[in-house]
């Protein structure tokens, strides 16, 4: 699937989206994608074209309202990262996924969430708050679920998972050292218990940020799977084109 569309919404007076989808009329599977801490950049705006090439219709919703950050400028993304309040991030999650649902082209039965780094925290909160909503949802090396303690003051999310009702494809880097094995095994144990479907992959010699292309974490290997185990999952649970 070749020809996409690609466009900024505007979901509400304050809350911009970027959308891709695919030419065809559909209906297609949709994704509410979660961005890093630097912003609706043009890697997000590409990864949300890249759905729409594999059959999704893909929303970005701008939880950063315009501000984007150069992967240099980390004191200053982090900073931003800082000021986000839980709360108002799964609202306009909800408008993003509400916008899906209105559109034709979507079947509003099958929609799924996809986050990285403060995106991989949001989409695992999403398959909680909007459980009844999501059809799948997957985390790329998601910052702040259950640290020993969060340098960005983030409250763990462990306490949410009896709500989850989707399953959840979880990728780590073994480099990673935000996030630790330790942390792994404290989501994985709440997981198992609540009796939720989960897949949890570690990728070796994988630092944080090896999806992300335009940056120095990228490991093409890596990435390369976790998108095929990404675009995997979302066919097993949420179907594909019409």
């Amino acid at each position: 699937m070749s020809e996409i569309h690609s466009e900024w919404l505007q979901l509400d007076q304050s809350l911009r989206a970027w959308y891709a989808r695919p030419g065809s009329p559909g209906p297609h599977p949709g994704v509410v994608i979660f961005i890093e801490a630097f912003g609706v950049n043009s890697h997000f705006q590409d990864v949300a074209e890249r759905f729409a090439k594999a059959g999704y219709c893909a929303i970005v919703p701008d939880l950063y309202h315009g501000k984007v950050y150069e992967y240099s400028d980390f004191e200053n993304a982090i900073g931003h990262l800082k000021t986000l309040k839980d709360d108002l991030a799964m609202q306009e999650a909800g408008l993003a996924i509400a916008e899906l649902h209105k559109r034709p082209e979507v079947r509003s039965d099958a929609i799924g969430a996809v986050g990285f780094c403060m995106g991989g925290r949001f989409a695992f909160m999403a398959n909680a708050v909007h459980a009844d909503k999501l059809g799948a949802s997957v985390a790329f090396y998601g910052g702040g679920i259950a640290p020993d303690q969060d340098p960005a003051g983030r409250q763990p999310l462990l306490h949410l998972v009896d709500q989850m009702r989707a399953p959840l494809l979880l990728l780590y880097g073994a480099d990673d050292t935000s996030i630790t094995p330790e942390e792994h095994g404290r989501i994985a144990t709440a997981l198992s218990t609540a009796q939720k479907r989960y897949t949890l992959t570690l990728f070796p010699g994988a630092p944080h940020g090896f999806f992300a292309d335009p940056r120095d974490s990228y490991r093409p290997e890596a990435a390369a799977e976790g998108w095929r185990l990404t675009l995997d999952h979302f066919h097993q649970y949420l179907g594909r084109s019409a």
